[in-house]
């Protein structure tokens, strides 16, 4: 599902037009990147939490000039879905029947 495919399915549900749900969503989006930035988590009940994730200081490797470089520590954006979001998902994903056409497509 692609963002356009999320404003529709919201507005067909909510009676909302699709430009207010727009609005909306990107506002929610622009919301969730400036406190993450600013060095805050967001927490949405029921849903999941936007954390911000350190990473340590590691050597790396350049690949192409094969030389190590120190890859200093730095912060990431992450997602940690709530528990009863992981259930949700573990209970719909199992009942689905199993679909063959994907392993074929991949040969």
């Amino acid at each position: 599902m692609r963002k356009a495919d999320l404003v529709a399915a919201i507005s067909e549900k909510t009676g909302v037009p699709k430009v207010d749900v727009l609005v909306s969503l990107e506002t929610f989006f622009k919301e969730v990147k400036s406190t993450l930035s600013s060095g805050e988590n967001v927490y949405v009940r029921g849903f999941g939490s936007f954390i911000i994730k350190k990473r340590a200081k590691k050597i790396g490797r350049h690949i192409k000039n094969n030389v190590a470089i120190e890859i200093p520590e730095h912060y990431i954006p992450a997602f940690k879905p709530a528990k009863i979001f992981i259930e949700h998902v573990k209970q719909n994903v199992n009942s689905l029947p199993k679909d063959d056409s994907d392993n074929e497509s991949n040969s």
